[in-house]
């Protein structure tokens, strides 16, 4: 027993030993916050930064951060290296930590990696247009759920620093927990994003399919002088000219018509009204008929009406017409002058520029510039590595034990309130769907996928029921991708019911529900009508 816990000891030193050799040769920086933050780090005296920094621990850990302590705040912090770091030599990475502890329904919890001090900013005066290199992290609210990466980078040719956004990123995980964000820049311009460790986003910065706009322009560009020809004609199909209306074709025929078949139901009361003045109503004390007018009773349904097929006076119902045939109009045949949809011709493009390699600025600091409705975001354990052992290093020793206790104590709370056995298979189930949301060719349904998502997670004693739902959800998107096509609403006749409705549903959510008042019990006036 002493054998192993001696040969534990020593790998656990060689390991811290590998770790601060590393970190002495490839770590450019790296804050714990183990120690108060002052004096490390600037906070912003422009006016707009209210929010107020503090030096806490992480819930459930004797572990210190940097914690946003108030809710709807803009808050700015920002510590300078002690030399910048190049982004052109050799592969650099970025990783920190965050955890939302309250959640995260609109704000951010990215970093920007600053340039130096000559473009233009001072560490007391950062706010958003300070300029930086690189912007990554976390960041939701409304249509907004990624983990951002955005470089800034200069045009050759227009000397303008422009923002590109990478295209598809992950999703922000929907718990509580910390999680780690790291982002490794490759000398052969492979970009990686990992979470946790795990990688969620592979790129390559010249590549115009993974960065929004892309860095090097495209060769070609739609001539803006080209005008599309007067006689140029675009209809694929035509009226046919040769068509014409049949003789026996009546456009004026009504779409529906008495159905002259139909028979009074048995038991249908004539004599008896829908609705009736309720019995039990009085007439209130303070009810004065000159102000107020005559006091008549609410109206109820007539409980006579109950088991019988109808009241009043019954009328016969409408039918369709079957000689109904609407307004004629000519069959669609193929144009035989059709030309096909008409687009300028491409010229080459003159603000085109070759690059073999980004020229990235240097990254001179380290600051947190953000607006969130949410109160405690804590950051932890900031590092700039030349190295990813080093940054793999940090996650196992630094972040991976919290979020194994704090992983553990969710599962504990979770059979505490009443689990009912499934929560290993729906997070095995969640993690694959939000997958599934990061696909990229899904990503105009993604938002309303994640939000579903996060119900689902939300309502554990209806979780199956609304994971079906999610899925009925997904396989109809992948319907529409698919076919491309709308389906053909269905219209169901109503029995007894003279006027039909052309209107259509449409499917998702509302962002707004009306609310509906409920009639008083007793109205101040009604009228008869005579």
């Amino acid at each position: 027993m002493m054998g192993r816990f001696a040969l534990l000891l020593l790998l656990s030193f060689a390991s811290l030993q590998l770790l601060c050799f590393a970190a002495d040769d490839n770590t450019v920086f790296y804050d714990s916050f183990d120690e108060p933050f002052e004096g490390r780090w600037v906070v912003s005296e422009k006016d707009d930064y209210k929010g107020v920094w503090k030096h806490s621990k992480s819930e459930g850990h004797d572990d210190y951060g940097l914690l946003v302590s108030e809710k709807a705040r803009k808050y700015a912090i920002v510590s300078e290296l002690d030399e910048p770091v190049s982004l052109k030599d050799g592969t650099t990475v970025l990783q920190f930590e965050t955890r939302l502890q309250n959640g995260l329904e609109c704000g951010g919890a990215y970093i920007k990696y600053l340039r130096p001090q000559e473009a233009g900013w001072k560490p007391k005066e950062f706010d958003n247009e300070s300029p930086y290199s690189i912007m990554f992290g976390p960041d939701k609210c409304g249509a907004t759920n990624k983990v951002h990466f955005i470089l800034k980078h200069k045009n050759p040719k227009s000397g303008e620093y422009v923002e590109h956004h990478l295209k598809y990123p992950p999703s922000v995980p929907s718990d509580k927990l910390s999680h780690v964000y790291t982002a490794i820049l490759k000398p052969d311009n492979e970009v990686r994003i990992l979470v946790d460790g795990e990688e969620k986003k592979k790129a390559n910065v010249l590549s115009a399919e993974d960065f929004e706009p892309p860095l090097i322009p495209a060769k070609t560009i739609p001539d803006p002088e080209d005008k599309k020809p007067e006689d140029w004609d675009e209809r694929a199909k035509i009226p046919d000219p040769d068509a014409v209306k049949p003789d026996d074709w009546d456009e004026d025929a009504p779409m529906e018509i008495v159905d002259e078949d139909a028979v009074k139901p048995e038991g249908w009361l004539d004599d008896e009204p829908e609705e009736i003045d309720d019995p039990e109503a009085t007439k209130p004390e303070d009810w004065d008929d000159e102000e107020d007018g005559e006091w008549e009773a609410p109206k109820i349904d007539n409980p006579a009406c109950a088991t019988a097929p109808g009241c009043g006076e019954w009328k016969k119902p409408m039918k369709r017409n079957p000689a109904y045939k609407g307004k004629w109009s000519a069959p669609l045949i193929d144009n035989p002058n059709y030309k096909g949809i008409w687009k300028p011709r491409d010229i080459p493009n003159p603000n085109y520029f070759e690059l073999d390699k980004p020229d990235f600025e240097p990254i001179a600091a380290v600051g947190i510039e953000i607006w969130t409705m949410q109160d405690g975001i804590l950051f932890d354990n900031i590092l700039i590595s030349k190295s990813e052992r080093v940054a793999e290093s940090y996650r196992e020793t630094a972040w991976k034990p919290k979020f194994e206790v704090e992983k553990e104590k969710q599962k504990a709370e979770e059979e505490a309130a009443g689990s009912d056995g499934l929560s290993g298979y729906k997070k095995i189930v969640f993690d694959a769907l939000y997958k599934v949301a990061d696909i990229p060719f899904l990503s105009e349904y993604k938002l309303q996928i994640l939000d579903l998502i996060e119900k689902a997670e939300k309502q554990a004693n209806l979780t199956i029921g609304v994971l079906v739902s999610l899925v009925l959800v997904i396989l109809t998107v992948f319907y529409k991708l698919i076919f491309g096509g709308k389906k053909t609403p269905r219209v169901e006749k109503k029995p007894e019911v003279a006027e039909t409705s052309n209107d259509q549903g449409t499917s998702g959510e509302k962002a707004q529900e009306e609310e509906k008042e409920e009639t008083a019990a007793a109205p101040r006036r009604r009228r008869r009508d005579t």
